[in-house]
């Protein structure tokens, strides 16, 4: 009996023990089964995953090539009078931003040293004028005589020497003459173009030498604009072509002219090339030494697909967008062509008309779900 109870209660214990084995299997099989299914839920929502993305519609537009550069207004022309002669300031008849005419009077130095002179020296010339007429007289008389052998030939070669230094003296009496008028003339300093005064040197009563500066004048119309072009661009130039410029005290306003002056040889450390431009200045508005946003125009309009310059993705030596195929991102591998402003010209890689992403684009990769925002 005792044997019996043994033998069923290892019986029970073998078949509870098995019970357990089994129990903990189908546990292990339903928390696998629950997870595998978890992670192929979050697998499929990784896949599934929608990206904000803004896009712009990729036009074709007629555009003139054009390049962006800063430069500085500068004169046309611009003079420093200078005295001729020594003597004291007499008057300056013009003042800081005065207009002066071509010709006009505008400083006078004291002339009445050199009046004196030119009557001096018109004197003299009176004086070597008689002193050769009767040279000429005598000499005219000396010579009939020695014709007729009356006067020796000492004293006819005598006339003849006094006669030539009669002539000689006359002609520096009328070179001094000439060189104190000149002298006189030259005490009133005549502005040589039509400019604006910039700034006045001396004033009234200052004695001053020849060779010290008085004014300062400028001519502003046309005004002249100096820019420098990039090595890269260089090639691009040419004499004549349009320039646009906005300065920041006219906001809103844009002026024109035309390339003028092609410098022959780039700056060494800048590695740019210096050009002049003149641009019409009739009301004087715009002033020497402002600075100037330029843009010159180094072609004629053409039909150009573009895009703005932030869609544009590089990829080592690789430029790639992303344009929207219905909700899907597809990546493009696309050719530049010129930059205009804040876009660029796209060559080869993109159409017309396709929706190219401007704003999300860095977190894309291809094929990826997108949801295009409004």
């Amino acid at each position: 009996m005792l044997r019996k109870r043994l033998l069923s209660g290892r019986v029970t214990g073998e078949r509870a023990s098995t019970l357990s084995i089994l129990f903990a299997v189908l546990c292990i099989l339903f928390f696998g089964v629950a997870n595998f299914g978890c992670k192929g839920n979050e697998a499929k929502n990784v896949e599934e995953r929608v990206m904000n993305v803004k896009v712009w519609n990729a036009e074709s537009q007629s555009l003139r090539p054009f390049i962006e550069t800063i430069g500085t207004l500068k004169p046309y022309e611009e003079v420093i009078l200078s005295s001729e002669v020594d003597g004291i300031v007499k008057s300056i008849k013009v003042i800081e931003g005065s207009w002066v005419s071509k010709g006009m009077v505008v400083a006078e130095i004291n002339e009445t040293d050199y009046r004196l002179e030119v009557q001096r020296s018109q004197a003299a010339l009176r004086q070597s004028e008689a002193s050769l007429a009767n040279a000429k007289l005598e000499y005219e008389r000396k010579a009939a005589l020695y014709k007729e052998e009356l006067v020796t030939k000492q004293q006819f070669d005598d006339i003849s020497a006094r006669k030539e230094l009669a002539e000689g003296d006359l002609d520096r009496a009328k070179a001094t003459l000439e060189l104190a008028r000149e002298k006189l003339a030259k005490t009133k300093i005549y502005s040589p173009m039509r400019g604006l005064v910039k700034e006045k040197k001396v004033n009234v009563g200052d004695y001053v030498r020849n060779g010290t500066p008085l004014l300062w004048i400028i001519q502003s119309d046309p005004i002249k604009l100096s820019f420098t072009v990039p090595e890269k661009e260089v090639r691009k130039l040419r004499a004549g072509q349009d320039v646009s410029l906005k300065v920041d005290t006219y906001p809103g306003r844009e002026f024109k002219g035309r390339v003028s002056t092609i410098y022959p040889s780039l700056d060494e450390r800048t590695r740019s090339l210096q050009v002049e431009a003149l641009v019409p200045n009739h009301d004087n508005s715009l002033k020497p030494g402002l600075f100037a946003k330029v843009t010159l125009y180094t072609g004629q309009a053409k039909d150009v697909v573009v895009v703005p310059v932030t869609a544009i993705l590089y990829d080592n030596t690789n430029m790639k967008i992303f344009v929207a195929e219905g909700d899907r991102a597809r990546e493009r591998l696309v050719k530049i062509g010129s930059k205009y402003g804040e876009y660029m010209e796209i060559v080869e890689g993109l159409q017309k008309g396709e929706m190219v992403v401007v704003v999300g684009q860095n977190n894309l990769s291809e094929g990826v779900k997108i949801h295009v925002a409004r």
